[in-house]
């Protein structure tokens, strides 16, 4: 494939990999290794060989985000996420205000961590805290204390202009009450962005083994619409379900998996997206491309647009996948569930109202024809 067959103007990120962690939490099912000595340099040299492949298969674009995600990014010497990032700038070119995130955990900061990464070209760090009290991060499998937590929200927020933090609520035995607390908490510390996740037992999880359960349905709903509730009285947008943001502040990397924009993913189960003037492709670790249809690629835009408040820009979508949102949905229950007060749709967008959010996996298998 060369330079000409290559359809230009489209935003463009690339995601990193790093599977490693120091221990496996019992509720994440996302692909891990607990490893805590690896040939760090050996590894990045093969990303390096990744990142030129995609060069050679999608050369035009400048770069206008980079997320290392994983497992525990954190863990990479900063040296080397340096090395990573100016070669996707000697590749392709990055943006002058290009995006550069990474994800840390607290049981990382050493203290210097967080300004060496952000002297390697970091320019947002996403801190894992995920509790704000002792008993629920020793639940939640967390090999950092509540005291190591606050100390590095306090570094990151030093060292950081733009910063987020991850939390997960609907915890067993939490009320709706107690997690606005906590929630009130969060937001005091001054993040300009806040992911909060519900806890959900996935299956082959230690959490799914030892039977957990959450908080039941009515809760969980409380929990959720309070959350929306609190955190835009605290100045916050909520811009995807899960998603809570000051203006200017989204996550511009996610939003391209959610609007079905262009990325291409380095390493261990990173996957990416490309779409060219002629064909759309799902990339695979490694090196793998694989070719979608149109009807696949739309109904994986419509299952991630409809997690954005502003929903799915039509004309966007068809760009992106070359058929019409209307082509791939069922007349009959759009109507359905618009005049339930769960979907507005109107001739430039499709979107889930809050009280479809809540349904959101239900409402989508319905849409799908």
């Amino acid at each position: 494939m060369t330079a000409k067959h290559i359809f230009p103007r489209l935003p463009f990120g690339i995601y990193i990999h790093w599977p490693y962690c120091l221990s496996k939490c019992p509720y994440c099912d996302f692909f891990s290794k607990v490893q805590k000595t690896v040939e760090q340099e050996k590894i990045i040299d093969g990303y390096l060989n990744e990142l030129d492949f995609y060069h050679r298969i999608y050369p035009m674009e400048k770069v206008g985000s980079i997320f290392f995600g994983g497992g525990t990014p954190s863990l990479l010497k900063p040296e080397l996420i340096e090395k990573i990032i100016n070669h996707i700038d000697k590749l392709w070119g990055i943006n002058n205000n290009a995006e550069i995130s990474l994800e840390a955990n607290p049981n990382t900061d050493n203290g210097t961590l967080f300004r060496s990464l952000k002297n390697a070209g970091i320019n947002r760090l996403s801190l894992g805290v995920q509790a704000l009290n002792e008993t629920d991060l020793k639940f939640l499998g967390r090999t950092h204390n509540l005291k190591q937590a606050l100390k590095s929200i306090e570094n990151v927020l030093q060292t950081f202009d733009n910063h987020s933090m991850d939390l997960i609520y609907a915890r067993p035995h939490q009320h709706t009450e107690n997690w606005i607390k906590e929630l009130n908490t969060a937001a005091s510390f001054g993040f300009k962005h806040l992911s909060l996740y519900q806890l959900t037992i996935e299956d082959g999880t230690v959490f799914a083994r030892k039977g957990i359960k959450t908080p039941d349905e009515k809760e969980t709903t409380e929990m959720f619409i309070q959350t929306e509730n609190f955190m835009e009285k605290n100045g916050y947008i909520h811009y995807e379900i899960s998603n809570y943001a000051h203006p200017g502040f989204e996550s511009r990397h996610n939003l391209l998996y959610w609007q079905g924009d262009n990325y291409v993913g380095i390493g261990p189960a990173a996957h990416g997206r490309l779409k060219t003037k002629e064909k759309i492709y799902a990339s695979e670790y490694c090196c793998r491309l694989e070719e979608l249809s149109p009807e696949e690629r739309a109904e994986e835009l419509l299952i991630t647009g409809l997690r954005l408040k502003k929903g799915i820009n039509k004309k966007h979508f068809q760009k992106q996948c070359g058929i019409s949102l209307n082509r791939i949905i069922s007349a009959e229950k759009l109507k359905e569930i618009s005049a339930l007060g769960l979907l507005r749709e109107n001739k430039k967008t499709l979107r889930l109202t809050s009280g479809g959010f809540l349904l959101m996996n239900k409402i989508i298998e319905e849409l799908i024809c």
